[in-house]
């Protein structure tokens, strides 16, 4: 998938790739037709860096009804010919997504769409778990037929339908075609559930893939033989290594950790650090500038692990170095120093802001430091990544971080948090939004009502909803 090109963040297209609530806001008072469109380019081009972690199909499915949208465009590009050449599902997972939440409100036009999707489209199954969410049995039931013609009715297709239903992430709909009477659907049906388990079954009893040995060399060899099969398996290497050493293992380990090939080097590294050993501090120090970048990346990875005050004290001293230790010691400072080092972690939000921008990942790290140490001064930094980020997942962490130390949050961007994409930061709008403004009030009360609102936010808004006044 390439990246996605986000908009400015002063347009409503960057407003709406964000999942901002200024995006909603601006929509409802933009001309409808700029609105739609903006809102179709989202859905059609999904614009998150990571899909599995960040959330939008609530939000724009909210928008789709709020602007009375249709679905022509969603419709056009679910069923083009691309659809057979390009079968990433991040192609179409995102519209599948926005047409499953319309169909929970009601919209029959979206419910009707995802069922043609699951009959003919490439990423059907998909479209098959969000019509296990919403669809009647007999919808369901109509779809048994189309869906089991994928499969065809030979060893190999016969296969590939036990590992469909093995797999299914909803299993509604194979637990309905289970049960159904005829015989090419629900002998069919509980045949691959049957063989679906069994092959679990065999996986777990006859577990694949090699495993170290009981000493310290066959660990360092495990290590070693799955990077050179680029599998990097460091940390479950370094707990076998915590199961098989012992105390006259330390004088090896500690030399495979200074020079050593690079699976072992890695492996005693982490093993030293978790076991928060004297000498690892110094021999990560030297790692962490070796001309191997995996050598240099797990010493990182090993540092920011530890816990104990000699791994703090040692940040203090790394968090003015300008490479990436210094990043990492930040990062550490961040999440386990003390109201001591409040200016070393604003300091390094600061540069890391400047040099790096506003969606740089050590960020995920400062900016929760900055909401845990309550660093005031941090405020307008942060309200500057919250504008910009890409990240509507690090925006919600702002948002948090916020809360701890912006006394202008509640009647700012708490209010616009209320429409915000995550669930998360909708719940931290709901739990501080200044409940004198008539939009907050309004806003509470509908999302109280909103049967696919998650529960955490209701909970949240229960606990300020007696608060609001009469409107």
């Amino acid at each position: 998938m390439f990246e996605p090109v986000i908009a400015p963040s002063g347009t409503l297209l960057g407003l709406l790739q964000r999942g901002r609530g200024d995006g909603t806001l601006h929509a409802l008072a933009a001309p409808r037709a700029e609105a739609v469109e903006a809102l179709d380019h989202c859905v059609l081009s999904d614009p998150r860096h990571d899909w599995q972690v960040e959330n939008r199909s609530l939000y724009y499915a909210r928008l789709y009804l709020d602007l009375d949208g249709g679905l022509e465009a969603i419709e056009a590009h679910l069923f083009q010919a691309d659809d057979h050449l390009d079968t990433d599902e991040t192609r179409t997972g995102l519209a599948l997504a926005v047409l499953g939440h319309l169909a929970s409100y009601g919209r029959d036009d979206a419910l009707h769409l995802l069922r043609r999707y699951a009959v003919s489209g490439s990423n059907w199954a998909w479209a098959l778990d969000e019509l296990a969410l919403r669809d009647d049995d007999s919808g369901l039931h109509s779809l048994a037929l189309p869906v089991l013609a994928r499969f065809p009715a030979t060893a190999e297709g016969e296969a590939e339908l036990a590992a469909a239903v093995r797999d299914a992430f909803e299993p509604r709909p194979w637990r309905l075609w289970a049960e159904d009477t005829r015989e090419a659907v629900g002998s069919r049906v509980r045949a691959a559930r049957e063989r679906g388990s069994f092959d679990r079954w065999q996986r777990q009893l006859r577990p694949t893939g090699p495993r170290p040995g009981w000493s310290v060399q066959a660990v360092f060899d495990y290590a070693e033989e799955g990077l050179e099969r680029g599998v990097e398996l460091f940390l479950p290497a370094s707990r076998c290594l915590g199961a098989v050493a012992g105390s006259d293992d330390r004088d090896v380990i500690i030399e495979a950790a200074r020079s050593g090939p690079d699976g072992a080097r890695c492996t005693a590294l982490h093993y030293l650090a978790e076991s928060r050993d004297p000498v690892v501090l110094d021999l990560v120090e030297v790692a962490a500038a070796d001309p191997s970048r995996t050598v240099a990346d797990a010493a990182l990875h090993a540092f920011e692990r530890m816990c104990g005050d000699a791994a703090v004290d040692r940040a203090r001293r790394w968090v003015q170095r300008p490479d990436a230790l210094g990043g990492t010691a930040a990062g550490v400072l961040a999440c386990r120093g003390g109201a001591q080092d409040a200016g070393l972690v604003l300091g390094a939000l600061r540069e890391t802001v400047r040099a790096q921008g506003p969606d740089a990942r050590l960020l995920w790290t400062l900016v929760d430091g900055a909401g845990r140490l309550g660093i005031d001064a941090a405020a307008p930094v942060l309200r500057h990544v919250y504008r910009e980020t890409a990240s509507s997942h690090l925006r919600g962490q702002t948002a948090r971080a916020l809360a701890a130390t912006d006394p202008s949050f509640a009647t700012g961007f708490a209010v616009e948090c209320l429409w915000d994409c995550e669930e998360t930061t909708r719940e931290i709008a709901a739990l501080h939004a200044e409940t004198g403004d008539a939009r907050v009030a309004e806003r509470l009360r509908r999302l109280a009502a909103d049967p696919a609102e998650e529960a955490e936010v209701q909970t949240a808004v229960r606990s300020r909803i007696g608060d609001t006044p009469p409107l």
